[in-house]
């Protein structure tokens, strides 16, 4: 009896110094942070522990106080503390490969993107792939050959539209990588590198376009940035790193002058082969969409759930169009997409760089028309309809 005792008060002060030692952690996180120190603590290092962890590591230290917990506890799952501290302090997890090569290996830390939803043939093996930035050669050489076509300059487009329904802009859209653009419109190119363009009529503005003009269609106000981010960056003497910045600076002040903006909607395409960013619905060719999320901000559980909703119903309308919902941490990506500036931001890719205006032109209809019926719905409940 005396032994069984001095088990338990052993048990009981075992638990506790471990208890002790998963606060302090926590506690020497939140003061460094606090005090606004130069090297901060990640705090994805808190969160990637907190989520790897079973749940029955924190019902195990509550048990301690808490008599009855012990019965939601199943012996065979039991938590291992110390790969829980280990975790915490080395930010690497030794049932997940990735948490020892993605910070060594240069390229490894792609397969960091969380799947959030896969869509059809998403895995670990098909994830987006960031298009290059554009060559400085090719550029000086598209720069040359198009300065006689006359392009307008604008940073938005102007001109006559349909008047919105909403009768205000309520959405967005811009281009932080504008020079993204297709193989099948720029003749003699074949490589992913290749296919950027300063020309609007085969990069990713011409996306935007359509997306814009399909919206108004439906009665959903929306302005356009045609923005080229390439000269932008150069006039700043920034480099492609900095494009998230310049196309924050523009969307702040769009919405500081039309506070009716609500949806941001930055429009790219993967760097993706054909065989991946393109499928056949009802017999017609559709160039693949997929949401990225950042994690790295205070909106990211809302923008979550926006993607995954739209994500749903373009499934259930359109199966396979979309080849998924990820989610990107600083780790292995921007982290933040300019999505803390709206609850309803969404970066969209559209397609990859084999597909053609066809392909891309029916996956713009089908998102348009899924996010109007998204927009009206949400209107009408709460009560703001017309």
């Amino acid at each position: 009896m005396e032994e069984r005792k001095n088990t338990s008060i052993l048990f009981i002060r075992v638990h506790w110094i471990y208890l002790s030692l998963f606060f302090l952690i926590f506690s020497i996180t939140f003061f460094i942070n606090f005090l606004d120190l130069k090297e901060r603590l990640n705090s994805s290092i808190i969160t990637a522990t907190s989520e790897r962890v079973h749940t029955n590591f924190f019902l195990r230290l509550m048990s301690t106080e808490i008599g009855p917990l012990k019965s939601s506890i199943k012996e065979e799952d039991e938590p291992s503390i110390s790969q829980a501290v280990f975790l915490t302090f080395t930010n690497i997890w030794p049932e997940d490969i990735r948490t020892f090569l993605g910070r060594e290996i240069p390229g490894f830390s792609t397969f960091n993107t969380e799947i959030a939803i896969a869509g059809l043939g998403t895995d670990l093996t098909t994830l987006p792939i960031e298009s290059a930035p554009p060559l400085e050669m090719l550029l000086k050489e598209k720069e040359q050959a198009e300065k006689d076509q006359d392009q307008p300059k604008g940073t938005e487009e102007k001109g006559a539209s349909p008047i919105p329904k909403t009768g205000k802009d309520v959405a967005y859209i811009y281009h932080s990588h504008s020079w993204e653009a297709f193989l099948p419109l720029l003749p003699g190119k074949k490589t992913a590198n290749e296919a950027v363009s300063l020309n609007e009529s085969k990069n990713i503005i011409a996306v935007g376009k359509k997306l814009k003009d399909e919206l108004m269609k439906r009665g959903i106000g929306a302005s356009h940035s045609t923005s080229n981010v390439t000269e932008e960056l150069k006039k700043k003497n920034w480099n492609y790193n900095h494009s998230y910045a310049l196309s924050r600076e523009t969307v702040k002040e769009v919405m500081a002058q039309n506070s009716s903006i609500n949806y941001l909607i930055d429009i790219h395409r993967d760097s993706q082969p054909k065989k991946l960013t393109t499928t056949m619905i009802n017999g017609k060719p559709f160039a693949r969409l997929f949401f990225i999320v950042g994690k790295e901000n205070i909106n990211y559980e809302r923008n979550l759930a926006l993607a995954k909703e739209l994500n749903k119903k373009l499934e259930e309308k359109y199966p396979g169009i979309s080849r998924g919902v990820f989610v990107k941490t600083k780790d292995d990506g921007n982290g933040v997409y300019n999505q803390d500036l709206s609850s309803q931001s969404m970066l969209l890719e559209f397609g990859g760089i084999e597909n053609n205006n066809t392909e891309l032109d029916h996956s713009i209809e089908a998102f348009a028309e899924i996010f109007s019926e998204y927009y009206w719905d949400a209107e009408e409940v709460s009560g703001n309809e017309g």
